[in-house]
């Protein structure tokens, strides 16, 4: 698996689809693992992007959110607590 994964990096650059901007990626030297910032405003971009690859590796994607956008939904949280 390991060729297959230098293969297609070298091949394709391992480019995002066009919905979805890489912020960062960082690769572990030596071991077949990493991790990518990305930014999109579709799940289904991400995941698109995860199976352009889940042939040759396993993921763990978790959203983020902005200090505004988490506040936002604690903000209601706590409205509907009330």
């Amino acid at each position: 698996m390991q060729q297959a994964a230098i293969e297609r990096f070298v091949k394709t650059g391992g480019q995002p689809p066009d919905n979805v901007k890489m912020l960062g990626r960082w690769h572990a030297g030596g071991e077949f693992r990493g991790v990518a910032i990305v930014e999109a405003t579709d799940a289904s971009a991400v995941a698109a992007m995860v199976m352009q690859w889940s042939d040759i590796f396993s993921f763990t994607t978790t959203p983020a959110l902005t200090d505004e956008e988490l506040g936002a939904v604690l903000a209601a949280q706590q409205r509907s607590a009330n």
